[in-house]
């Protein structure tokens, strides 16, 4: 079969199956009524019995079977296919420039939420407050100043397993584990206040030079460390997806009477006009899928640009969301999509194919055209 018979069957699907869930979807089952399996107080109490409840429902099972069978023939039909668009071969050249800038991205996302924490008196996350200020507070301002980074990102990383072994709770802010993680293997970058007095420290004849033995020992333990800074995006991309998986599963369709409530508290049918429980459970999966192809590091950064765009209609959706608590998980996208997927990826085992089959990146294209 030709690649382009394989295109055309692949666009045929895609349109079907788009026509169906555009159909389903212009139905507008917001009103629907479903009898969920609930306690006294009418709150759901099993999960696998709410998401049959849901199920049963032809429309709400249509949709769910329409979207995942898109899904499906889409996902399959890229791997199969893996069309070359020279726009994203354009992005990703570009991408590459801004490396440089991920330590920065990284100590802002990890930085600002721990001042505000310590300012807040909470400890990581809102769900764990009055609790002492000042850790908090010295730890962000000394990553947002690049101060000793890679040090005090240890020490953050303790403090948080620390508390996570007294406040299970703080799981909902797992996202600092390969944050923190990721900045002690990549280190404060530039600008930094360790950038500048490294470079002091390393010029002849400077008096800081000769006092200050601090930037000996951080090069020593940077050249330690170097091997290892390849696997900076790959801890960032399969921490922020289990936190995905993380909050689908466990705040989502094992808690679902919890999640309706939400549903209605901010009449959230109304901006995705469905049923409240094929809102909960389509919710639960969606985030679950893109945390399991970020975990295998397929399509990386078509699924974090999702993952910032879900970020930010959160933000307009429900306006008394915590905004500074989840700094860091657009901080942990934003890395991802920049640097893409890292080693022991999808991704990467694609591309690797690719070269060996031959097809040209954009830069060899270029090299030919010149």
């Amino acid at each position: 079969m030709t690649s382009g018979t394989r295109s055309s069957l692949l666009a045929g699907a895609l349109a079907f199956c788009g026509a169906l869930c555009v159909a389903v979807l212009g139905s507008r089952p917001t009103r629907a009524h479903v009898k969920y399996v609930a306690d006294g107080d009418g709150t759901p109490t099993d999960p696998i019995e709410f998401a049959a409840q849901v199920l049963s429902e032809p429309t709400n099972a249509v949709l769910f079977g329409g979207t995942a069978l898109l899904g499906a023939v889409g996902l399959l039909g890229y791997v199969w296919v893996r069309p070359t668009i020279p726009d994203l071969d354009v992005l990703r050249e570009t991408l590459a420039e801004y490396d440089v800038l991920v330590p920065w991205m990284l100590r802002l996302s990890m930085g600002l939420p721990l001042v505000g924490a310590g300012f807040a008196g909470y400890y990581f996350s809102p769900a764990v407050d009055g609790q002492p200020r000042l850790l908090l507070l010295g730890l962000g301002f000394l990553l947002l100043f690049g101060l000793a980074t890679r040090a005090v990102a240890a020490v953050a990383l303790v403090a948080y397993l620390a508390g996570l072994a007294r406040w299970p709770e703080l799981l909902l802010a797992m996202e600092y584990v390969p944050g923190l993680l990721a900045v002690v293997l990549l280190g404060g970058g530039r600008p930094s206040a360790d950038h500048l007095l490294g470079a002091i420290a390393s010029a002849p004849g400077t008096y800081y030079g000769r006092v200050d033995p601090v930037h000996r020992v951080a090069e020593r333990f940077r050249a330690l460390i170097e091997p290892y800074t390849r696997y900076a995006p790959t801890v960032i991309r399969i921490g922020l997806g289990v936190v995905f998986v993380y909050l689908g599963l466990v705040e989502k369709l094992l808690q679902p009477g919890r999640t309706l409530g939400v549903v209605a508290k901010y009449d959230l049918t109304a901006v995705i006009p469905v049923d409240p429980g094929a809102w909960v459970l389509g919710a639960g999966l969606a985030e679950i899928a893109l945390g399991v192809l970020l975990i295998a590091g397929l399509l990386t950064r078509g699924v974090a640009a999702a993952a910032f765009v879900v970020f930010t209609l959160t933000l307009f959706g429900i306006p008394d969301d915590p905004i500074l608590a989840h700094i860091t998980m657009f901080g942990l996208a934003s890395a991802v999509f920049v640097m893409g997927s890292g080693p022991l990826a999808l991704d990467r085992a694609l591309a690797d194919a690719d070269s060996e089959a031959g097809r040209p990146s954009l830069g060899e294209r270029k090299v030919a055209e010149d």
